[in-house]
C-alpha cells in the first residue's frame, strides 16, 4: 500500500479482511461498536488521529500504512521514514555496527525491506563476494541466479522455506511487489520442503570448491520503534550448524 492515496474507508476494509476479521472480529478486539467500524468503512463516520492509530494497533498496520491512513483523512503524517546515515539515527547506526562486528568470524548483514544489503560485515563480504553481492545490492537477486543450485547443496528445501519467508513478510506489510516477484520465481523452480526430522532447524549447505559449509541464521529487529526505516530494517547473523563449519570460517576469515 506504500505510496497509494487510497481513501481511508476502503484501506480500513482491506486491512481487515487482510488480517481476516470480520467488523464484530475487529470490532470486538478495539472495544469499539461493530456499527461504528461499519460507519467508518461507508464514510458516514470521519476517524480521528486517535482511532485511526487505535485500529492500526488492533491490526498491526504498518507505520507507512498508517501514514498514508492519516493522510487519506486530512491529519499530518505520525511517523517519519529517517535516513539512516542521518544524525538522528547515530545509536542505531552504531548498535547494528556493534553487532555486525562482533559477530565475526560468523556472517552478518543488515537488510531493509526488500532485502538490500545495507550493511554486511568481513565475513559475510568473504562469504557472497564471490557471487557478485555487495552492499547495496538485495539477496532476491540470488532467486533466480543459476549458480544457486549448484552452491546450495540443499537449494531445493531453502528455496521452499526463502519463498516462505517471503510471503510472510508480504503478507504482513500489505503486500511487497519485489518480495511477490521472488515468491513466484522461486515457485516457478517447484522447491519443496523435506522432513527435518529430529534437527532443530534446516541449515543452508554451501558448497566451497570441496568443503561443506552448514549455516543456520537468526534475525533481529527493532523493538518500540517509532520510524517506518526501523521498521522496515533488519539484522540477519548466520551461525554454524557443526564444529567443522565453524573451523571454516574461521579458515576464511583470518
Amino acid at each position: 500500500m506504500r505510496g497509494l492515496m487510497t481513501p481511508y474507508p476502503d484501506m480500513l476494509k482491506e486491512w481487515r479482511k487482510r488480517r481476516r476479521l470480520s467488523q464484530l472480529d475487529l470490532a470486538m478486539e478495539a472495544e469499539v461498536s461493530a456499527r461504528h467500524i461499519s460507519f467508518l468503512e461507508t464514510g458516514r463516520a470521519r476517524p480521528s488521529p486517535e482511532m485511526i492509530l487505535h485500529l492500526s494497533d488492533v491490526m498491526d498496520v504498518p507505520l507507512d500504512a498508517r501514514n498514508q491512513m492519516m493522510k487519506a483523512v486530512g491529519f499530518a503524517p505520525r511517523y517519519a521514514a529517517t535516513p539512516l546515515d542521518a544524525a538522528a539515527m547515530a545509536p542505531i547506526h552504531d548498535a547494528v555496527n556493534w553487532t555486525l562486528e562482533r559477530h565475526a568470524p560468523y556472517p552478518g548483514m543488515a537488510l531493509d525491506r526488500v532485502w538490500r544489503i545495507v550493511q554486511m560485515n568481513g565475513p559475510a563480504a568473504v562469504l557472497f563476494g564471490p557471487l557478485g553481492l555487495r552492499e547495496g545490492d538485495s539477496l532476491l537477486d540470488l532467486v533466480s541466479n543459476p549458480m544457486m543450485a549448484d552452491l546450495v547443496k540443499n537449494w531445493p528445501e531453502v528455496a521452499y522455506y526463502t519463498a516462505q519467508r517471503l510471503r510472510a513478510e508480504s503478507a504482513k506489510a500489505g503486500g511487497i511487489a519485489e518480495l511477490d516477484a521472488a515468491v513466484a520465481i522461486l515457485a516457478a523452480q517447484g522447491v519443496a520442503p523435506r522432513d527435518a526430522g529430529d534437527a532443530p532447524t534446516i541449515p543452508t549447505v554451501y558448497r566451497l570448491g570441496d568443503q561443506r559449509l552448514a549455516l543456520f541464521g537468526t534475525i533481529a529487529q527493532f523493538s518500540t520503534i517509532a520510524d517506518e526505516t526501523l521498521e522496515d530494517l533488519k539484522v540477519e547473523l548466520f551461525f554454524p550448524a557443526d564444529a567443522d563449519s565453524a573451523a571454516l570460517l574461521t579458515q576464511l576469515t583470518t
